[in-house]
């Protein structure tokens, strides 16, 4: 039978096949100290609208030109035009500014390494991507914020190597977040992807975190081995072997270092190693606990000094670099913050490792966003996965104390159920840190009353009073009203304010109305002793089409600074003067009031 030319035109199903594996958590790698052979830098690019790359097989190893072809074709993978990875194809041409669909990213490679195994990590693929080697189908992975592993050991050949990954970003109701947020929907591969030459038996997890007086490992192997690890902290004169049984092994060991904080973030090299395998971390060792509606650091009472940050730039869009990074870290010094909430998914890896070093406790998050489908159990899956990537590749940085699994959500039965469950796997992946949320005011008693709290530490509260909800009465109603029995932090809050527009305080999107705002919420909010921080609503402006004024201009501009990320609002000094206020109350009573 002769085959038909035309079959992929009417054939819905072209992508189920390539669906899956689906690549997540399960298939991580322990990165630490390990060498990386970067496969940044020009990739072949081909924006694929229709999904013709699935339909036609766009990824058959296959690179004949024109002049070879027996029939036309509707693509040339292998010819098209260059980007940058990683980069946003957003930010790469104006005209791909506002294009959502699949593109094409081919890149060659030469393997003559002797390595037994050899893995591909994607820092992050805007939202979805489906990864092709030499004409095979490796797997496939959901969640826009998120590295993933796809091992190639079986499809990689001697010399020339042929890889190609295709890379979504159309919105849908069914996604993490869903297709209604409030940020700019960038595309791509905009974080580092490299390849990973590993031994047979490689380490997959090693976490280590201290509690109760003892230095904790909980380590995972990529085969069922048995055996002995070894555990070293040279510093603290420790060297342990660890049993390890089918793959897994678990250590507690007596010591007492000396513990990390803002004020001193002392680190400590750890080295794991199992046969050919070893990783290299640099750990704070601290303890963050919570006691009553107290935050405690290593014992002592905590105020979260804080701001919200969104990962966006107008020039690179998601994407960064280290200078980017390293200015935000100086605009937390100029505040005087403690505490940084990354909104609304997770943050390139380099914010926590940078936050390790200088002291900077963060709140990181999974875009568990407004309107999930949270009776859908594919959106479960696809958040479960997310929150335990992103526990699988911070769960080594002191400065992460929490994680955050969800921001305005309607307190319904299903959403209840849904972050309930997210909450749990967060705990069960990792003992040692915090769990919140960002919850909106229950408005039948206007309190804090969240049902999802009893699975919280933290209570975080998004409230807008000053704002969209003109005055402060209901501020002083809402905090009057309510009881918690567990910390509450103002994880947002805030006032759009143009960057130069000067008015009276009473006037909208002036500089005067958003420093006025924020300094009455810090003097209301911060009367209530079960108020353990404040992290407005944020410290860059942002890039979000859903605000469309011509002061917004598809901006929000709620920012301390403006877009530039150099021009700083009045609100800046006012909130920089009011931390150091609140720093000094704190210092001058924080060493009597050590919890043991």
């Amino acid at each position: 039978m002769t085959e038909d030319p035309f079959a992929h035109l009417h054939d819905e199903g072209y992508g189920h096949a390539t669906d899956h594996p689906r690549l997540g958590a399960a298939f991580s790698v322990a990165m630490g100290g390990r060498d990386r052979i970067s496969l940044n830098g020009a990739w072949h690019f081909t924006r694929d609208l229709f999904d013709e790359g699935l339909r036609q097989g766009w990824y058959r190893d296959d690179l004949a030109g024109p002049k070879h072809w027996p029939t036309p074709r509707d693509h040339e993978v292998w010819a098209a035009e260059t980007v940058t990875v990683p980069g946003c194809w957003t930010t790469q041409r104006p005209e791909w500014r506002y294009f959502e669909g699949a593109a094409w990213y081919a890149r060659r490679f030469v393997w003559d390494d002797a390595a037994p195994r050899l893995v591909l990590r994607v820092g992050a693929a805007a939202y979805g991507a489906r990864v092709f080697l030499n004409g095979h189908h490796v797997g496939s992975h959901l969640g826009a914020s998120t590295p993933f592993f796809a091992e190639l050991t079986a499809f990689v050949r001697p010399g020339e190597n042929h890889l190609l990954i295709q890379v979504y970003n159309r919105r849908a109701a069914d996604r993490v977040p869903m297709h209604h947020f409030d940020w700019f929907n960038d595309g791509g591969l905009y974080r580092d992807v490299d390849l990973l030459a590993l031994p047979r038996v490689f380490l997959r997890q090693a976490a280590i975190w201290f509690s109760g007086g003892m230095i904790r490992l909980r380590l995972g192997l990529s085969d069922p081995e048995s055996g002995m690890a070894r555990l070293e902290i040279p510093a603290l004169g420790i060297t342990v072997d660890v049993a390890v049984q089918d793959g897994a092994g678990e250590a507690a060991i007596p010591a007492d270092p000396e513990r990390w904080s803002p004020e001193a973030p002392v680190l400590h090299e750890v080295v794991v190693r199992f046969g050919a395998d070893s990783v290299t971390e640099r750990v704070g060792f601290r303890e963050i606990k919570v006691s009553g509606t107290q935050i405690l650091l290593n014992g002592v009472p905590l105020f979260l000094r804080g701001v919200c940050i969104h990962e966006d730039d107008a020039i690179l869009g998601r994407a960064t670099n280290e200078a980017d990074l390293r200015r935000r870290f100086g605009h937390l010094r100029e505040l005087g913050c403690n505490f940084a909430r990354l909104a609304h998914y997770p943050h390139h890896e380099r914010v926590a490792e940078i936050a390790d070093e200088q002291g900077v406790m963060l709140w990181a998050e999974i875009p568990v966003y407004w309107a999930i489908d949270f009776a859908n159990p594919a959106t479960f899956a696809d958040a479960e996965n997310q929150l335990l990537e992103l526990i699988g590749r911070d769960i080594n940085r002191a400065s992460v104390v929490m994680w955050g699994v969800g921001n305005e959500n309607a307190d319904t039965d299903a959403r209840y159920d849904f972050m309930s469950r997210l909450a749990g796997a967060a705990r069960a992946a990792d003992p040692s840190r915090l769990i919140a949320a960002a919850c909106l005011i229950n408005r039948e008693t206007f309190q804090i009353a969240d049902r999802l709290a009893a699975h919280l530490d933290v209570i975080g509260l998004n409230e807008y009073f000053g704002w969209y909800e003109p005055g402060f009465e209901g501020l002083d109603r809402l905090l009057a009203n309510s009881r918690p029995n567990r910390p509450v932090v103002i994880s947002e809050t805030g006032a759009d304010a143009v960057a130069g527009r000067r008015g009276a305080h009473t006037e909208l999107f002036t500089e005067e109305c958003q420093s006025s705002i924020l300094d009455d919420q810090l003097s209301i909010v911060t009367k209530a002793s079960y108020v353990r921080g404040f992290c407005p609503w944020l410290l860059y402006d942002f890039r979000s089409e859903r605000r469309q004024t011509p002061l917004q201009g598809g901006w929000n501009r709620k920012g301390l600074i403006a877009g530039d990320k150099a021009t700083r609002k009045m609100a800046f000094k006012l909130l920089a003067r009011r931390y150091r206020e609140i720093a000094r109350y704190s210092a001058r009573h924080s060493s009597a009031r050590k919890v043991v």
